[in-house]
């Protein structure tokens, strides 16, 4: 029977399963990444700050991708790699720290639902201790209560559907209005624009959708924990490494800046 601990303010993570032989590989591949997203997503923000060229409201609203990607793992990747150092028992983070963790986790992903579903997960009386994830997200929060958390989770899921609908109601009418444009024109030029724009976009959007999914539907089964797991480091690292990339390094005029900063741009004018 499983032993409970009423309201304690100090709980554990389970974190990743780590062996001693893998251990410095997996920190090295979280150290790398983390070093990438910063680096990429830092520069961006950069090139955009210093080049007048770029004071556009597209560029300014495009700001918004690196420091949400820069706040998502700065939040996840630093706590992780200091609790693979560390023996399981003493992987332990205090409850408010946690709520602010998956609070900020959620934020990542989503904001407009986020505020009330922290309000619901806070109200419950905790009687574990045992966080079953790397980082604290509100279905490992409603796992420590011993309480009904129906209401927690017909408000997650009735929302994450409607948002998913929605979010993927308007790809969907987005990418018909561009085909029909593309379909309805003759200029090769404006086709491959649009066809690069939108595979690449499709791409990083598809990735996230499908991690996203993946952690939903995984919470409901914990004997695939080690899966669910995996795909909820991937909806951080994934998108996060790849946006200032296929976003950034897509727009010419940002290219251009790179180029020019590195001295690069006689190479690439051919």
């Amino acid at each position: 029977m499983e032993n409970y601990t009423y309201n304690s303010f100090i709980l554990q993570l389970e974190g990743l399963k780590v062996t001693n032989d893998t251990k410095y590989p997996v920190i090295f591949f979280f150290v790398f990444s983390y070093v990438f997203i910063m680096l990429t997503n830092v520069g961006i923000l950069v090139l955009i700050f210093i080049d007048k060229n770029l004071h556009q409201p597209m560029y300014l609203l495009f700001c918004n991708l690196p420091v949400s990607d820069i706040i998502g793992s700065t939040h996840i990747v630093p706590r992780l790699l200091s609790d693979i150092l560390r023996p399981p028992p003493e992987r332990l983070i205090s409850y408010y720290e946690c709520v602010v963790q998956a609070f900020t986790s959620h934020t990542f992903a989503t904001t407009s639902h986020t505020v009330l579903m922290v309000g619901l997960t806070v109200r419950l009386n905790r009687c574990r201790t045992m966080i079953m994830n790397p980082y604290c997200d509100n279905a490992s929060l409603f796992k420590l209560s011993c309480e009904s958390v129906f209401i927690n989770n017909v408000y997650g899921l009735t929302f994450t559907a409607v948002l998913l609908t929605s979010s993927i109601g308007t790809i969907v009418l987005t990418y018909t209005k561009i085909a029909v444009v593309c379909l309805t024109t003759k200029s090769k030029s404006l086709n491959s624009k649009a066809i690069k724009t939108c595979s690449t976009h499709l791409l990083v959007y598809l990735i996230m959708l499908l991690s996203g999914i993946i952690i939903i539907m995984l919470h409901r089964f914990p004997q695939y924990s080690d899966y669910r797991k995996l795909a909820a480091l991937l909806f951080i690292i994934v998108p996060s490494s790849l946006n200032p990339i296929i976003y950034g390094l897509q727009s010419n005029e940002i290219k251009k800046t790179v180029f020019d900063v590195f001295k690069l741009s006689p190479l690439f004018k051919k």
